[in-house]
């Protein structure tokens, strides 16, 4: 008599857990209008100290290339109902013999809280920073500027090359 309690109450668990995990936003699926391109989201995390939600996902695409990361960062901003300027995917591998991708999303609840935590090349990639190039020849005199000083008077030394401008 116990142990078919147990089992009712593990098979109540397992349901349980199950709805917590589609609240959650686990075991989505989006797929393309043809239906090739399949979109599933895994260990998705609520950050809520960096403002976002982070996630694996998985692409299942047989029979043809990878996903561009900007298709991939629609499909997710439709998929989470937000605007694809706060979807930023990134480290995506295709698993060997096609068909199969797997990378990192993060999507932030604003604009402002992915300016301000995301990486500046990631923000460069996005076009949300301008990134001005400094010339190899100016890199390398600084670097040697810099060289010659110590502490705290190598920042001033850095600082400078940039106030010519």
């Amino acid at each position: 008599m116990t142990f078919t309690g147990k089992i009712i109450r593990s098979a109540v668990a397992k349901e349980n857990l199950e709805n917590e995990n589609v609240k959650r936003g686990q075991n989505q699926c989006v797929g393309t209008e043809d239906g090739s391109v399949t979109l599933r989201t895994r260990k998705v995390m609520s950050n809520r100290l960096l403002c976002r939600k982070q996630m694996v996902v998985e692409i299942l695409h047989p029979n043809r290339a990878g996903l561009s990361k900007a298709a991939i960062t629609d499909m997710l901003a439709k998929m989470y109902k937000t605007m694809a300027s706060n979807v930023f995917c990134f480290g995506f591998r295709t698993q060997f013999g096609g068909g199969r991708s797997t990378g990192f999303a993060l999507i932030y609840d604003t604009l402002d809280a992915a300016k301000k935590f995301e990486p500046k090349f990631r923000l460069a990639r996005k076009g949300m920073l301008k990134v001005e190039r400094i010339g190899r020849k100016q890199r390398k005199e600084r670097k040697n500027r810099m060289k010659k000083v110590r502490g705290t008077k190598k920042a001033k030394v850095g600082q400078a090359g940039k106030e010519k401008k």
